[in-house]
């Protein structure tokens, strides 16, 4: 059994991570630590998790008991954190925030997109996870990227007020959200540069051209982009392409219609659909935020670091209803 400790056990990614981990097949959960929730129960931050799980938060984190932590601390958190652990730590570390994205600011953390880097996934010790809409936005590119045939990219997508953290806002009010809809961090979302990163490695080509304008839908979960650039190919060989690039991709699956959210929702699933229109090739991508988008994709990374098949502990399935 892999021994596994997270750390900042309350929020939204840390809930659903525990809600995969509780019944994974080859790991344990030996602490999760939150300072303030510790000594409650899992289930009173974690609604869900009642009659699931008798674990405790913990304050303290005895990093030495496990084999991988999980970072689930705010933006800005981790470095300090990974700098103040134990010169005798050997563990792995999957790190859930931004820190350690970018190749600035990576040391010896690797990008864990698995449809992408899945080789040098399997021989690391340290992750850095994408974020919700990178990984979206970057499984919708991929093939194209592997192509070399990627021009200025343009996207619109939308997340559910999950997206936006635990900590109440006034963007994530209720009142505020039902019924309503608005962009922001138009052409400046953080995502932007890893994205960028990620396509220049595999794009020699490309020049780093990408337009994103986020919104924030008026539901709790999941992510739709809609992403279009100038193709020169006709339809049917872009589709293929799709297609053969995600042929034994575990959690991507390429169709034939028009997709909707809860296809995805709950599970470590994307789904893509892929049409032309003149010049343009349009791609949706679909995901769960909190779940390919962050928490699934950090275990499928785990099970990727210990040899485990990918989907092990992630067939999960979506509620259509």
């Amino acid at each position: 059994m892999i021994k596994v400790g997270i750390i900042g056990a309350a929020g939204y990614t840390a809930g659903e991570l525990m809600r995969i981990l509780i019944y994974h097949p080859c790991a344990e959960i030996i602490f999760a630590q939150s300072t303030s929730h510790a000594g409650e129960p899992v289930w009173k931050a974690h609604h869900d998790l009642i009659g699931e799980t008798t674990l405790v938060f913990t304050e303290e984190a005895p990093v030495n008991t496990v084999d991988v932590i999980f970072l689930c601390m705010g933006h800005g958190k981790s470095k300090s954190y990974v700098a103040s652990l134990p010169k005798d730590f050997d563990g792995k570390i999957i790190d859930l925030s931004n820190d350690y994205r970018l190749h600035a600011d990576a040391e010896d953390f690797v990008y864990g997109l698995p449809e992408a880097f899945r080789a040098s996934i399997r021989k690391a010790a340290r992750i850095a996870n994408p974020g919700c809409f990178a990984t979206a936005i970057q499984l919708a590119l991929l093939p194209m990227a592997k192509a070399d045939r990627l021009g200025e990219i343009h996207v619109t997508g939308i997340t559910g007020s999950t997206g936006a953290g635990q900590k109440p806002s006034e963007t994530t009010h209720f009142s505020w959200r039902d019924n309503n809809i608005s962009v922001y961090k138009s052409f400046t979302h953080q995502h932007l540069a890893e994205i960028r990163e990620t396509l220049s490695a595999l794009a020699p080509s490309y020049g780093g051209q990408l337009n994103f304008v986020p919104m924030r839908g008026n539901y709790s979960r999941g992510i739709l982009a809609s992403v279009y650039f100038d193709c020169d190919m006709p339809e049917d060989e872009a589709v293929e392409a799709y297609k053969a690039y995600y042929k034994d991709e575990p959690f991507v699956s390429v169709v034939d219609f028009n997709p909707d959210l809860k296809m995805v929702i709950n599970t470590n699933k994307c789904v893509l659909y892929v049409r032309k229109y003149d010049s343009k090739l349009h791609v949706v991508s679909i995901i769960d935020n909190l779940v390919k988008g962050a928490s699934g994709q950090a275990v499928e990374n785990m099970n990727l670091m210990f040899g485990l098949p990918e989907n092990t502990g992630l067939n999960l399935k979506p509620s259509g209803f």
